[in-house]
């Protein structure tokens, strides 16, 4: 998870292999557009004048409204036309995020499916907190911008938080209990665990102790008692977050249906629940991190941002729409998170 280097956006950063369709398809389900090299699936041979598939005829009608020239073109230099239009697009907008790392996979789709894009995240691990985390700014400050961080950021990022990760460990080791006394009892009668071996550290008070200050919600400063230079930053934040939010449910990319995404990526259907973002210090929950990364770091993680089915090319638009949205949101972060608390 966290412990190197932040990677550029869009560098196309591999991650371990892990089949994304069925071991009996003949072909690749998907070919990503933006942020890598193209992968055509084998049924569209790049080196013959083959029919376009559904995904470049659809985005095909799309590029084509956009472009003012007129001329004509083989289909070989057709899918190069409509590849190059629509990774442009994406990476016109995607390309100041520094937040995150993410590529836009287009998805051939089925018989009975139409195709389909999919927004990956391909960070893993700790988010970089900046200065909320590691500087000498008023504690009352970083709690109020690590609070808004926690609410506002599963809008758009594969994310979990404190809150989600005490959850999990209470469901796997205390069988929902929170307090000492009965995650104790849990441990000795359910778990078969020696009261004499029972490790204090991992009771759900010792969990909460290891919060730093920054982390914890009633630290953080009323609005009105922060700087101005701040207010309007986290004001520059809510409002990105409610146009997010804001976008009807049909027309909203940031929504993930993992039951969809599974008819399109197989694969995703053996992944762990978790997502592969947290906000949560390893500095302080490294044991806690690491047990519930497991599976995840095993399975794979659900690391799908955003999905949209394309069922007609004007939905090519909408889809531009909200993912530009979503991108002004995370650049609200990202500008939150890089400022310099001294200038306030």
């Amino acid at each position: 998870m966290r412990g190197s280097s932040p990677i550029p956006p869009m560098t196309g950063a591999k991650r371990p292999s892990r089949s994304r369709h069925p071991p009996d398809c003949g072909s690749r389900r998907s070919a990503d557009f933006a942020g890598r090299p193209v992968t055509l699936s084998a049924d569209i041979p790049a080196m013959f004048d083959a029919p376009l598939a559904a995904h470049h005829r659809l985005i095909g009608r799309w590029a084509a409204a956009r472009d003012m020239a007129v001329r004509r073109y083989t289909r070989v230099e057709a899918r190069r036309h409509i590849e190059r239009v629509f990774s442009s697009a994406v990476l016109d907008i995607l390309r100041p995020i520094e937040l995150a790392d993410f590529r836009v996979v287009v998805l051939h789709g089925t018989m009975a499916e139409p195709p389909a894009l999919a927004l990956i995240c391909d960070d893993l691990g700790q988010l970089d907190l900046g200065w909320i985390e590691d500087s000498d700014a008023p504690i009352a400050w970083r709690a109020a911008v690590y609070r808004t961080l926690e609410q506002t950021l599963g809008c758009v990022l594969p994310v979990f938080a404190y809150g989600d990760l005490f959850e999990e460990m209470s469901m796997y080791y205390w069988e929902g209990e929170t307090d000492d006394e009965a995650a104790r009892e849990c441990l000795i009668h359910h778990q078969g665990v020696d009261p004499d071996e029972i490790d204090e550290q991992a009771l759900p008070s010792a969990m909460r102790a290891r919060r730093p200050d920054w982390m914890i919600g009633d630290n953080a400063a009323p609005s009105d008692q922060l700087p101005a230079g701040l207010r309007r930053k986290l004001d520059t934040l809510d409002k990105a977050r409610d146009a997010v939010t804001g976008v009807p449910p049909d027309q909203d990319i940031w929504h993930v249906d993992r039951e969809i995404v599974g008819a399109y990526l197989p694969g995703y259907d053996e992944c762990a629940p978790m997502p592969p973002l947290t906000l949560v210090p390893f500095e302080q929950f490294a044991r806690e991190l690491d047990d519930l990364a497991r599976q995840g770091m095993e399975m794979g993680f659900m690391d799908v941002a955003g999905f949209c089915q394309l069922e007609q090319v004007d939905r090519i638009d909408g889809w531009f729409a909200s993912l530009t949205l979503g991108a002004q949101f995370l650049l609200a972060v990202q500008d939150l998170v890089q400022l310099d608390p001294t200038t306030l």
